[in-house]
């Protein structure tokens, strides 16, 4: 056998360095016994489309290979399988080789036309090439938002028998695309399938074509294949009967005659209006099963746009297809076959009031910002309804000394205050921003509370949104009216109020945030109350303050991001917090999202009693490295199971209050699907010359960074000066601190 065809020394490492657990032996995931309303009253099989194609090249032996390792131990691997012209049956995605391999690079005069469903289609087809002239091609990604860095290790194109022989997989299922298109070639896809079946193990086969199987009805045993038909778009033709699939579709009784099981894109089931937003389920899987057909969903991937209703959380929409209480597919197919996996056996099957699996703090970060404008009563409630254990107020002030919450000081990052007339309030405060902005301190409570709020969307350059529908919902509430929400909820077991800019308000705007925050606390019952009270902030003196003034929880934000800590500034610390929050990347670096590394600074704080809170945990796949396979889920057991982080910030406390519940956790072995990712695995992996750079070293956090200088006295405004005029500028403040807090601001359109 060709060299490249076997897998290499340096792949078959990857399961002991990106799972913590060395090649984890299938373990037997002790699967859900509950009922399920698939048609067999069994879980719903996971299918691993091209393997884990989401992060290898589709098709390829590593990602055969992964998804096998890191999925359910019965994950059945999907082969789009093609014909070479010395009709070998090979594993690739698409008729047209380009599309996922470089053999336009290899042999960039071989390009030819042939007509495909009766469309003239230009291209590489592999009826134009050998086994032995495809060796010298390498597979490439297919879908170009993925990372390339794995397209530089020359994963050969594998036959079918290179996956059955090499991988030995439980279930393999064939997917037989372009039957119609071979046959016009002279070509017998059915004759090949036949003969392949006396040497590998084949238990699914699947087409899109009626006529693919005309020809092999009846022509395997009683232990042969199961024969699913795959439905493709309802407008589409299917070439072989010149019906329409959406007509099909309307005769299930028909498709029985030929298949005990149907495919069908997941749009079939739950259809999406022209908003992106869910409408009821239609009644397809019950309508199959009624058939005697099972149903399997395809088109899942992490990081493809899904309804605005799963708040980017891929999870959810797994479970919306298996474990809705209604209905259950009989199989997911999924180019992240660990999603999937997790999806079926940890997370179906859990109540809201499930038994908690692992113990930590679900933080809110501005509410359920990710859902609703962040800091409005909808947030809040919607965080609290959630699961969030602690909810944040970022306390800000009013010109007329009101603390109410919103993210930013500057209000146009949180409202839509530039649409209206209250835009000329724009000012220069070099203290606070290097922009001009409307800040809190220039407009009255009255005014603010006018405001229409605007949800946070960072990440608007890929054309992500969120929740657009509610994306001006809700109001801005005053400090008070949010100490009153959170000690009206069952649920929460504290509050956390961020105070930023202290120092600059006492000085230039007269306005004593400390003094205000422990009043409201006290005007509402906080000192003899049972919820908890953090107060966060960045400056250790307004920390130091609130400490020789109550007996609250104090919590440092180390904004900077850090490589170390030593035991000095640590024991600084000490002296004036009980907890500190710090960045994801200081605790694994990234470089081009790829995790590079670990550092032990998590270990340092914890081993001195000072629990660590980490920040800003999000559900959109962008804003996680590749490492976490575009799954928030995975991102939150690495930091929660993997370093032992004490509570998560996050914009989606759904996902996290969610993730504690995890019926995975609670068992005596942890199936690899939910074992923390190994910093730095992928890289081990990945070919030299694709490396992303180095990147230096991140600072060391120092006592000097710890110590500020004394925080001045308040110091009333002067009459003559009102917030907007130029002697809100006139005299800059002395070079206290640092102001500028990216890290506490949802910043739209400055991600």
């Amino acid at each position: 056998m060709n060299s490249r065809q076997s897998i290499p020394t340096k792949l078959m490492l990857l399961y002991g360095v990106v799972l913590l657990q060395l090649f984890a032996a299938q373990i037997n995931a002790q699967r859900s016994t509950s009922t399920w309303q698939t048609l067999s009253g069994e879980a719903p099989l996971v299918i691993a489309r091209g393997g884990f194609s989401g992060l290898f090249p589709d098709s390829s032996l590593a990602a055969f290979q992964f998804a096998m390792q890191a999925s359910v131990d019965e994950v059945i691997l999907w082969c789009d399988v093609q014909l070479t012209k010395d009709e070998v049956g090979i594993c690739f995605p698409d008729l047209n080789l380009a599309n996922a391999s470089n053999i336009q690079d290899v042999y960039s005069t071989r390009r030819k036309s042939y007509p495909v469903n009766g469309v003239t289609t230009q291209g590489w087809f592999p009826i134009d090439f050998s086994l032995t002239e495809l060796q010298n091609v390498s597979l490439i990604r297919g879908i170009l938002s993925r990372s390339e860095k794995f397209d530089e290790n020359g994963f050969a194109i594998s036959t079918i028998q290179d996956v059955n022989t090499q991988l030995l997989p439980k279930d393999f299922w064939l997917n037989v695309p372009h039957d119609a298109f071979y046959e016009q070639q002279n070509y017998s896809m059915s004759s090949f399938l036949l003969s392949a079946a006396r040497t590998v193990s084949i238990d699914f086969i699947s087409s899109p074509e009626v006529g693919f199987f005309r020809k092999i009805a009846g022509r395997y045993g009683r232990n042969g294949p199961s024969f699913v038909f795959q439905f493709l778009g309802k407008e589409d033709f299917e070439p072989t009967t010149n019906r329409t699939y959406g007509s099909i579709f309307n005769n299930l009784t028909y498709v029985k005659t030929f298949a005990s099981g149907i495919l069908v894109p997941k749009s079939y089931i739950l259809q999406l209006d022209d908003k992106h937003y869910l409408l009821p389920p239609t009644s397809l899987v019950q309508d199959a099963h009624k058939a005697g057909l099972k149903l399997y969903a395809s088109g899942f991937a992490n990081d493809v746009d899904i309804a605005y209703n799963y708040s980017w959380d891929p999870v959810s929409e797994y479970l919306s297809f298996v474990d809705n209480g209604v209905f259950s597919v009989d199989g997911v197919l999924s180019d992240f076959p660990l999603t999937a996996s997790a999806s079926v056996d940890c997370f179906s099957h859990v109540g809201r009031n499930a038994t908690k699996q692992v113990d930590f703090l679900v933080i809110s970060k501005n509410g359920a910002s990710g859902d609703y404008p962040g800091c409005t009563n909808l947030a809040y409630e919607k965080a609290i309804r959630d699961g969030a254990e602690v909810i944040d107020c970022p306390v800000q002030m009013s010109s007329d000394g009101i603390p109410f919450c919103a993210s930013s000081i500057d209000l146009a990052n949180s409202t839509t205050v530039n649409q209206t007339h209250l835009r000329n309030r724009s000012i220069f405060v070099p203290e606070i921003s290097s922009a001009a902005g409307i800040f809190t301190f220039s407009l009255t409570w009255h005014e603010i509370q006018s405001l229409t709020p605007a949800i946070s969307n960072p990440f608007r350059l890929y054309s992500m949104s969120r929740n657009p529908n509610e994306g001006n919902s809700g109001n801005l509430i005053s400090l008070y009216e949010f100490l009153n929400l959170a000690k009206n909820s069952s649920s929460l077991s504290g509050v956390l109020i961020s105070l930023e800019n202290v120092i600059y308000l006492r000085e230039k705007q007269g306005l004593d945030v400390v003094k205000v925050v422990l009043n409201r606390l006290t005007e509402t019952g906080y000192i003899f109350g049972t919820l908890k009270v953090m107060i966060q902030s960045t400056t250790s003196l307004v920390l130091v303050d609130f400490k020789n003034q109550s007996k609250y929880e104090t919590v440092y934000k180390i904004e900077e991001t850090i490589g170390n800590i030593p035991d000095s500034a640590i024991e600084d610390i000490k002296k004036f917090a009980n907890a500190v929050v710090i960045n994801k990347d200081s605790v694994s670096p990234n470089s081009e999202s790829f995790v590079t590394g670990q550092t032990n600074v998590v270990e340092r704080l914890q081993k001195s009693q000072l629990p660590v809170y980490m920040e800003l945990f999000r559900n959109e796949f962008v804003s996680q490295p590749y490492d976490f396979f575009d799954d928030a889920t995975v991102e939150i057991n690495t930091y929660i199971s993997g370093h032992g982080i004490n509570g998560t910030i996050t914009e989606f406390p759904f996902t996290a209050a969610r993730y504690k519940r995890n019926r995975c956790l609670g068992r005596k072995e942890i199936p690899p699907y939910m074992l923390p990712i190994q910093p730095g695995g992928l890289l081990a992996i990945m070919n030299p010359l694709a490396l992303p750079p180095a990147q230096a070293p991140n600072p060391i956090f120092t006592y000097d960074d710890v110590t500020e200088p004394p925080v001045p006295p308040v110091i009333a405004k002067s009459p003559t000066s009102t917030p907007g005029t130029s002697s809100t500028i006139a005299k800059p403040l002395r070079n206290l601190f640092k102001v500028i807090r990216i890290g506490e601001l949802c910043w739209p359109e400055n991600f």
